[in-house]
């Protein structure tokens, strides 16, 4: 008989504090992630209405001259609902996971729960890395521009 390792048969333990603290964070992150949905959506939708009616109203681009078309400030809404719609999968994810684990006493839901927050925060950091990166180009170009 193969005996099996304490990792093979390490069931979820936790303390009944522990296990209400994760119960109502998944239910917190739960909502968070069905409010960031709605906003994809309505950052979406605003998106795509100020695109077309900025192309729509006479008159309505004063950057016309320079070539710019005011459509694509609308895009880039669209662009940002589409980055920010996979740190909020992410936490849905991990809130669906959770309660499901912890209803379950699952150790795999449990491992597949934390490991999509985890994708959520290392999605979140390395995004701010890159916008706090750029902020520090442009102040970098800004000053140089102002320097000649």
């Amino acid at each position: 008989m193969e005996e099996k390792s304490a990792f093979e048969t390490f069931e979820l333990n936790l303390p009944p504090v522990i296990l209400g603290f994760l119960k109502e964070t998944s239910t917190w992150t739960y909502f968070l992630s069905i409010l960031g949905f709605i906003g994809i959506g309505l950052m979406i939708l605003g998106g795509l209405f100020f695109s077309l009616a900025m192309n729509l109203i006479p008159g309505g681009n004063p950057y016309a001259g320079l070539g710019v078309d005011m459509s694509y400030f609308g895009m880039f809404y669209v662009v940002i609902a589409l980055f920010y719609f996979f740190p909020v999968l992410y936490l849905f994810n991990f809130s669906r996971k959770m309660k499901s684990a912890l209803n379950s006493n699952n150790n795999d839901e449990l491992t597949s729960a934390f490991s999509n927050l985890k994708s959520h925060y290392k999605f979140i950091g390395i995004f701010t890395i890159v916008i706090i990166s750029l902020y520090v180009l442009i102040f970098v170009f800004a000053m140089i521009a102002g320097a000649m």
